[in-house]
């Protein structure tokens, strides 16, 4: 079973399998909840609607047209939430424990792939790391599911234990949907137990799994990897910046937090910093948040997590590279440092890459959908940088958008999901060239 998605039986490289990976699941999943069975009423969601849904549970989004809690059935929010598991952990994750249940032997071929799919440096290791993928996300998720349960319980008795899991998975994998059913969760805006849980699940979450397996193996700052002090040197900061910055921006916002306690505000704005990153929960109508909050929230949606996590956006080694750079570039240094060690020219160059094509995309497609919706830019802007990096934070326009809208989006949520190098390498048409000349140095003036 695991062998057919060998590059050398199928002919395609790496890229193409990912993302075509992504595509059928999301196809599958379209379908089941196309079913009147996955509907509480028994109707059938438009191809549109079930293929938007569909897409937003497997990129891990969050990103709705429908009430989650109130339209779709028990069957209906078990395809979710499968779709949301699958989708986080990464198909090649879910391909590979299948393989190993199995006792099927793991060729190169599938090694490089899940190296590919985890973000690694290197293919060795990497079937040692889905299994603590796959361990460490069964535990965090049971504790926090664990936690989450006996809050709910004591309010929708043993309803509110499938509560407490089914959102520790969706927070966990960042997805940021919830089947409370219209603002019911906006009730546990200043609970602490909430307010702080939900977000040590999406923190974990967008952290990356090779990081947390370094610091579970190594447990001390200086025997860490740069990668992993990086990753957490740049979430603490964000974390600790949104917090502060929403808190002011919001202080006397009556729609948000302004009606709260001193605890309740600082509560909800850690919420909002953390959830701005990658997950899509949201403790009040983001639709009355103030314009600088918005923008505000697009920085943090547009970093997102981190590499080889089940988050999104360019990442927040990505936002560290560039911002070393700068940094060096203003003190004129010759050389790039992070954590006392040199950055490679090359990561430098595909990080300022990385950064203006996520940009001008952004920048097109909010373009577009201004002119097709006819609706505010910053809504637009807010709600393509939270597809594009799989956040599902909204302003409450998505569901009113066009058919074409919905779908300009469909295909965000599956850029920022399998990365847009991978889905540039797996539309393009033919591999590098070998052997390219090399041209004459020109001089040029920038600045």
């Amino acid at each position: 079973m695991f062998n057919v998605l060998d590059v050398s039986k199928w002919h395609l490289n790496p890229y193409q399998i990912l993302t075509l990976g992504f595509a059928v699941l999301i196809l599958a999943g379209t379908f089941l909840l196309m079913l009147p069975l996955s509907s509480r009423s028994g109707q059938i969601l438009p191809f549109i609607d079930a293929l938007f849904t569909a897409t937003s549970a497997a990129c891990v989004t969050g990103l709705v047209v429908v009430d989650t809690g109130n339209y779709f059935s028990l069957f209906g929010q078990l395809v979710l939430i499968c779709l949301i598991q699958i989708g986080g952990l990464g198909i090649m994750t879910m391909t590979t424990l299948m393989a190993v249940i199995l006792g099927r032997r793991i060729q190169l071929s599938n090694r490089l792939l899940i190296q590919e799919s985890l973000n690694q440096l290197t293919y060795q290791g990497v079937v040692r790391l889905v299994l603590y993928v796959i361990k460490s996300t069964l535990l965090i998720e049971f504790i926090g599911g664990s936690v989450l349960a006996l809050r709910f319980a004591a309010d929708y008795g043993w309803a509110g234990v499938y509560y407490g899991y089914w959102h520790a998975v969706s927070a966990f994998c960042n997805a940021g949907f919830d089947v409370f059913g219209g603002t019911e969760i906006f009730r546990y805006i200043d609970d602490p137990v909430v307010s702080l849980g939900i977000p040590v699940m999406i923190i974990l979450g967008g952290m990356g799994f090779s990081v947390l397996s370094d610091i579970w193996q190594n447990r001390h700052w200086q025997r860490i990897s740069v990668q992993s002090k990086v990753v957490l040197s740049m979430s603490g900061l964000l974390l600790f910046v949104g917090t502060v910055v929403i808190f002011i921006l919001e202080y006397t916002n009556e729609a948000t937090v302004g009606s709260l306690s001193l605890g309740g505000k600082v509560l909800a704005s850690f919420f909002q910093s953390t959830t701005a990153r990658t997950a899509g929960y949201q403790m009040f109508n983001n639709g009355s948040l103030s314009e600088a909050s918005l923008l505000f929230m697009l920085l943090l949606m547009f970093i997102g997590a981190s590499p080889g996590s089940t988050g999104g956006g360019i990442k927040t080694s990505t936002f560290a590279v560039i911002a070393a750079s700068i940094w060096s570039l203003v003190r004129g240094k010759p050389e790039v440092t992070l954590f006392k060690r040199s950055v490679d020219p090359q990561l430098i160059a595909k990080s300022l890459a990385l950064f203006f094509i996520a940009a001008t995309m952004i920048f097109v497609v909010t373009m577009y959908l201004c002119v097709s919706e006819q609706l505010p830019m910053i809504r637009v802007a807010f709600e393509v940088v939270s597809a594009f990096a799989t956040v599902g934070l909204s302003t409450g326009i998505t569901p009113t958008l066009s058919a074409g809208g919905k779908f300009i989006l469909v295909l965000m949520m599956l850029i920022g999901r399998v990365g847009i190098f991978t889905f540039a390498m797996a539309i393009a048409l033919q591999g590098r060239k070998k052997g390219q000349l090399r041209h004459p140095q020109g001089k040029f003036t920038i600045g």
